[in-house]
């Protein structure tokens, strides 16, 4: 019964989440139309919430696979280690990085007219983290279907790379090196 409540709890506080990511995306729609030159900064700070949302899911998932992969297949860790992932993936991780490029692609247009270097290297190094959110989608999906092959040595070293793209992108924003 414990399992049965703790599943209860976590979907009630994943749907009050995703209630308040809702309503800020309305309020920040409605304040687009509304006070149009108001929204840049607005437009701003959701899209840094996005990125902060979006590491953390990206920066979480590969640990959850170093556990993941050491558990015994269909014993109750490894149940337990699926439904974490498949929600932080559903519930955080998706969500945010959809957030990231709505609200990012607007910032570049908006703000800087999809001019200079150190933005272009910036969306590429957006486009890699992303190409890494659909490989760990997928090994969330593997892992669900007990296919996963990759030892945990492999979810170590694929952990590092979140942390790397996102020095590389706030060194990008930040100093504009080109």
């Amino acid at each position: 019964m414990t399992g049965m409540s703790n599943e209860n709890s976590i979907g009630q506080a994943m749907k009050r989440m995703t209630i308040g990511i809702a309503v800020l995306v309305v309020l920040t729609a409605l304040l687009f139309f509304v006070a149009p030159d108001s929204f840049y900064p607005w437009a701003k700070a959701v899209h840094v919430i996005a990125v902060i949302s979006w590491m953390a899911g990206m920066l979480y998932l590969p640990r959850l696979f170093v556990y993941h992969a050491d558990a015994e297949k269909g014993s109750a860790q490894s149940e337990t280690f699926k439904v974490m992932e498949r929600r932080l993936l559903r519930a955080i991780i998706n969500p945010a990085m959809t957030v990231t490029w709505i609200f990012g692609l607007w910032l570049a247009w908006k703000g800087f007219g999809f001019q200079g270097g150190w933005l272009h290297a910036k969306i590429a190094a957006v486009l890699l983290l992303s190409a890494l959110h659909g490989y760990l989608a997928g090994a969330v999906r593997k892992f669900a279907e007990d296919r996963n092959q990759k030892p945990a040595r492999h979810w170590r070293i694929v952990n590092e790379i979140p942390t790397l793209l996102m020095v590389v992108i706030v060194i990008l924003v930040v100093v504009k090196p080109f």
